[in-house]
């Protein structure tokens, strides 16, 4: 089958979402294309959540450029799109004598950047900001304009929001092959083929195997393994990110909040050959655990319930590739790394700008509506709230999964929503089902049981992440206890 669309976007993380929003101002006919089964399932949801100020990027780069540019876009996005969002400032911690210096040298660096920072020495002050940060911090930068916001929330959120503006998804669609003609161009996937006449290259770690296959081979991405390990709820008090002091290669390990009042150490920085890895390892999670409790050491350790980990593009240019590539209308938006969350807004609004420079005709559209509705959160209610949802719709009373308090009406309404969840991963990131401290140990039957009904698939095709993840191989019984109960 053989689809027309004006724009394709390879690539569904926060990067290609974005871009889809903005490019959803306009009548242009546009589709997504995703080799995962959801939205965020790559570099975008195993990442750090952190919109950063800016001082720490390289002036002159792209990622200094678009760090600064998207930040204070962040608040007006987000409440369009009813994303929470804190900005609760950063610090940068030194520990050492040595360490002034460098504190120094990231706010002159933040200068250069027109970000403006406060070096804080006075280890009172210090101390009343974050009661539990090391006894041996002698010095901090505050980046007042720092922030921290769910980075599957936003880019699920930019996906609705897209998609409700007319823009198209595919999902399982892994690109197999790119046939360029003068005329056109065709998309070649498992499930179709899509012409179009401009490609705009998202694909995170694989956007350098998308642009060899169009014979443009003059970049690499090579993934850098980032693991995490997460704290329990209201483990201990913390306001804000806390970052060491920065390497040559990374930000370092940090220990910070999530906006759901969990603490997180994390990343590390391993280089892999492998895109798919995202394993974690004995040594890696000891190499987190002992970086985070140099900011934080009176965190109890028990009070971990979960580690992961994300990869980061890392390009061998060592900065973001944006632009128009030799073959008019192929556009590279590739090596995407930190801040490439915070980066994300500024992005999108630029390859508009090269899309119109490029001589694609953009007309702003009259229906566009920049707000997305906020899912209802049951837990999140008062109690007189709470009961009139229920007179509405009773399954807002059946709760789903106990640790995050989400109702079985919640779970239903995810999988409805505009690119809704069809598996369960999708449900967990919509909804927190299965995030909290059981670890889904509760949930995920009746999640399964969910999906079940209302994809109206059986059981046995109930996933994971998509196909290939299937929970269950066959019934062991002729009669499951949910149909017997019926």
């Amino acid at each position: 089958m053989n689809l027309k669309w004006d724009i394709i976007i390879i690539g569904a993380g926060v990067i290609g979402c974005s871009i889809a929003r903005n490019i959803s101002k306009y009548s242009i006919n546009t589709l997504v294309i995703e080799k995962s089964s959801d939205v965020c399932s790559g570099t975008s949801k195993g990442n750090s959540g952190i919109v950063h100020s800016g001082y720490g990027a390289e002036p002159g780069t792209l990622k200094a450029k678009f760090n600064i540019i998207s930040n204070p876009l962040f608040d007006q996005v987000c409440k369009d799109l009813n994303v929470e969002f804190r900005r609760c400032g950063t610090f940068v911690v030194s520990t050492k004598d040595s360490g002034i210096k460098q504190l120094e040298e990231l706010q002159l660096s933040g200068e250069k950047n027109k970000v403006k920072t406060e070096l804080i020495l006075n280890k009172k002050k210090i101390k009343e900001m974050e009661p539990n940060l090391t006894d041996e911090a002698n010095g901090v930068l505050f980046a007042t304009t720092g922030g921290i916001v769910s980075p599957y929330g936003l880019t699920i959120a930019m996906a609705e929001n897209a998609n409700m503006n007319g823009v198209e998804f595919r999902f399982n669609s892994e690109v197999n092959d790119i046939k360029v003609k003068e005329s056109s161009k065709t998309v070649i996937t498992k499930k179709g083929n899509f012409q179009t006449d401009y490609i705009i290259n998202a694909a995170g770690v694989y956007a350098d195997k998308i642009s060899e296959i169009v014979g443009l081979d003059y970049f690499k991405i090579t993934p850098r393994r980032g693991e995490y390990v997460l704290f329990d709820k209201e483990t201990l008090k913390l306001n804000r990110p806390l970052f060491p002091l920065p390497t040559k290669i990374s930000k370092g390990i940090l220990a910070a909040p999530t906006l759901h009042k969990h603490i997180f150490f994390g990343p590390n920085a391993i280089e892999l050959d492998d895109k798919e890895n995202t394993s974690t390892t004995t040594e890696g999670l000891k190499e987190v655990i002992a970086g985070g409790l140099k900011l934080l050491p009176k965190i109890n350790l028990r009070k971990i319930i979960t580690n992961f980990a994300g990869l980061r593009a890392v390009s061998n240019t060592n900065d973001f590739i944006i632009e128009e590539t030799k073959i008019k209308g192929f556009i590279n938006v590739a090596g995407i790394q930190s801040p490439g969350l915070t980066a994300s807004l500024g992005i999108a609004d630029y390859v508009v700008d090269i899309l119109k420079d490029s001589g694609l005709e953009m007309s702003k559209k009259e229906s566009f509506n920049p707000y997305r509705e906020r899912p209802i959160r049951i837990t999140n209610l008062p109690n007189e709230k709470r009961h009139e949802f229920i007179k509405k719709d009773p399954n807002y009373g059946n709760i789903v999964c106990r640790c995050e308090h989400v109702s079985e009406a919640e779970v239903i309404d995810a999988i409805k929503r505009p690119v809704g969840a069809t598996d369960l991963d999708g449900i967990k990131f919509r909804t927190r089902a299965g995030m909290g401290r059981c670890q889904a140990g509760f949930c995920t039957a009746r999640t399964v049981k969910i999906l079940s009904d209302e994809l109206d698939i059986p059981i046995e095709k109930v996933s994971k992440m998509g196909p290939g993840s299937e929970l269950f191989v066959s019934k062991t019984k002729f009669k499951s206890v949910w149909e017997e109960n019926k």
